[in-house]
């Protein structure tokens, strides 16, 4: 689905007063909701469908472990996060090698991952030189926008 088209979409959601809009379009599947704000504007959700991964640990275990395993990634290096909303890939294709692995070194501007937003795949460049530490997500796993991918150091 193109912009324009979107953009319609939002405008129409904006200008009706509609609280909520659905489209299907082949694989394609937007849903807008309309805030209700003093300004009408429109929340646009894409949804691809991805794998998704249960956690098999109790939630209380999950919780206290999570502060844990924070701590070492910030004190470590750099943190790499994603500019975007979309699914994370580590290499181009299934067949190929991954971009990246730990104990990689990386130049600036060198590919770290894909990740797929809107069928579009957008590659991501390392802001800083060093060496991949850490890759914090899984092949294939949704990402949102700032969720810490690769720390460098």
């Amino acid at each position: 689905m193109d912009l324009r088209k979107l953009k319609t979409l939002i405008d129409l959601v904006s200008e009706s007063g509609i609280s909520e809009l659905e489209v299907n379009e082949g694989e394609d599947r937007v849903r807008i909701v309309n805030a209700g704000s003093a300004v009408p504007t429109g929340h646009v959700v894409y949804t691809n469908p991805a794998p998704t991964h249960t956690m098999q640990a109790a939630p209380a275990a999950a919780a206290a472990a999570s502060p844990v395993l924070d701590a070492p990634a910030a004190e470590a290096g750099f943190i790499a996060r994603s500019p975007m909303v979309g699914t994370f890939y580590r290499a181009p294709n299934p067949e190929s090698p991954n971009f990246v692995n730990v104990g990689d070194t990386v130049k600036v501007g060198q590919t770290l991952c894909i990740i797929e937003a809107m069928k579009l795949l957008n590659e991501i460049e390392s802001e800083q030189a060093g060496v991949i530490k850490e890759i914090l997500c899984e092949n294939g796993q949704g990402v949102e926008f700032d969720q810490p991918l690769f720390v460098i150091a």
